[in-house]
């Protein structure tokens, strides 16, 4: 008996928009609250959520700091953070190979 296949999906990373944050990070480097709230059209509360969990998890690093007299959030893939997500998309590249192949012996029968 081989692995499960879904071993690879992390649930930490899976939601959409913890998924968009991950992606983000791996692109930008960083990114700022303001950024990551317009690219992905959440409320401040739910992407306040989100990187919670992605904190907590140990896959981002969170800085508050003051620019002036307002305050800034940035958000930055730990070294762990970027290791789990290459494993995340790993595995999604593996499900979607398995899927394909399987598509593709369908329609050839």
């Amino acid at each position: 008996m081989g692995e499960n296949i879904l071993d690879a999906i992390d649930d930490a990373i899976h939601a959409k928009a913890r998924l968009g944050i991950m992606s983000l990070l791996a692109v930008h480097g960083q990114c700022d609250f303001g950024f990551l709230r317009n690219e992905l059209q959440l409320t401040e509360g739910n992407l306040g959520n989100h990187i919670r969990v992605l904190e907590e998890a140990g896959y981002i690093e969170v800085t508050k700091s003051f620019v002036g007299k307002r305050p800034k959030t940035t958000c930055t893939s730990t070294d762990v953070g970027i290791e789990m997500f290459q494993k995340y998309i790993e595995g999604l590249e593996k499900i979607i190979r398995m899927a394909q192949s399987g598509a593709q012996r369908q329609s050839e029968t």
